[in-house]
């Protein structure tokens, strides 16, 4: 099919020009007195996407699921106690994931489109007079659901219990699109994905761990061999790995960084909280709902629609890709076949988003689904432009402290 296609899952995302071309290098030796050049640095700059000072960077050649499995085996010990909240597929696989280590799993079940509670967090680990619990599991942002839950909130929750159990955070969609702060909230465990807000392919599991969190290294009983904390700390102090590195991956990786650092986090964030802002005018113009249960959970990098009763969401997600070229998310188990997700994370704009949504138009209405052809997209595009003409009327520094002239400034 001629033109490109439209890639709105999330995860993998798009991936840049620039990354792309980065990543198309000669194999080199992993060993060089060069090869520090390339590594030293990526741990630096992506301790200021964690936005961490004195965190330690874990790249492991992996997908975020090894990233998370690091993070555990490397801080606990079989039969240790921990907390986790269920509220979607990934969250569900954490916990399936630290069970089938031996770690003993307090699971606390929240509806499907909602996220993590603090106050339930808080209230059990009062109860935990004896400090039994080792840690607290959170998914940031669950993207079966489209859910987005307040680690700030959780960090303070874990301060009004007054408790000293580890904090763990899966970011793999979350981290380089939505506000993360490692060192403000006091997480000691971070785990994000190559593949999503960093623009990559999948294959890197990346891993930040705060001070607190190496020195439960040096107790922890958990079995790791390939995800060994001690080793990777042994071989990077001086830019290199204990085995052979995804090499093209820390190229594209380094080029990643620079273009997220030349639009400013920050303005990451705005724009993905633009670009989402306007798929839920779109949801809305369309009648249908967000399978996030209402505002305070919504995701700014991924929108799960529910479909209309008598309607299976894997239609939609077939039409769109066999008639349109786009891909959409698929609903994942409990909500399997009742929504369709648009991933809106990554190098994505304006137009690209609105491409996504007239795809998804035609798709539900090819599927019999009662929509209104240019709805969406309309409500998406009075959105965007609203947000830009208001950027536009905004006065630059220069012009709120003096007036522009050919030749400078001159005081107002």
């Amino acid at each position: 099919m001629p033109g490109r296609h439209f890639l709105f899952v999330p995860g993998p995302t798009n991936v840049p020009d620039r990354v792309q071309r980065a990543m198309v290098v000669a194999m080199e030796d992993h060993r060089s007195s060069k090869f520090p050049d390339l590594t030293l640095p990526l741990f630096q700059d992506l301790k200021k996407v964690f936005k961490s000072t004195d965190g330690q960077v874990f790249i492991f050649p992996s997908s975020g699921t090894g990233g998370w499995e690091a993070a555990l085996t490397n801080t606990l010990s079989p039969g240790d106690k921990v907390v986790a909240s269920r509220f979607g597929q990934f969250s569900h696989l954490w916990i399936d994931l630290a069970q089938r280590i031996g770690l003993d799993v307090q699971v606390l079940e929240e509806e499907w489109g909602t996220g993590v509670k603090p106050d339930k967090i808080e209230a059990i680990l009062r109860a935990d007079k004896e400090q039994k619990i080792k840690a607290v599991l959170c998914v940031q942002n669950e993207t079966a659901t489209g859910v987005t839950s307040d680690i700030g909130a959780v960090r303070k929750a874990m301060d009004a219990a007054g408790h000293n159990a580890l904090l763990y955070v899966d970011g793999v969609s979350s981290i380089g699109s939505i506000d993360f702060r490692m060192d403000e909230w006091r997480v000691d465990l971070a785990v994000a994905g190559s593949q999503k807000g960093l623009m990559l392919p999948a294959g890197l599991g990346i891993v930040c761990a705060s001070q607190r969190a190496l020195a439960a290294y040096k107790t922890a009983q958990c079995k790791r061999v390939y995800f060994d904390f001690g080793d990777m700390i042994k071989a990077n102090a001086t830019g290199y790995f204990p085995y052979t590195p995804a090499l093209p991956m820390l190229y594209g990786l380094r080029e990643a960084l620079k273009i997220l650092f030349e639009e400013k986090l920050e303005h990451v964030f705005e724009r993905h909280h633009v670009l989402a802002s306007g798929v839920r005018e779109a949801v809305k113009a369309w009648g249908l709902t967000p399978c996030a249960k209402g505002p305070e959970w919504y995701s700014d990098t991924v929108t799960a629609i529910v479909v209309p009763p008598g309607f299976n969401g894997a239609d939609v997600i077939d039409a769109a890709f066999r008639r349109y070229n786009l891909s959409l998310g698929a609903g994942l188990s409990q909500v399997a076949g009742k929504v369709f997700r648009i991933g809106h994370l990554g190098d994505l704009n304006d137009l690209m988003v609105c491409g996504a949504l007239a795809g998804a138009e035609m798709a539900m209405k090819d599927v019999g689904i009662d929509v209104t052809l240019g709805s969406g997209v309309g409500a998406a595009q009075a959105y965007f432009r609203s947000t830009i003409m208001a950027k536009e009327k905004k006065p630059t520094e220069q012009e709120a402290f003096g007036v522009l002239h050919p030749e400078g400034v001159v005081n107002a």
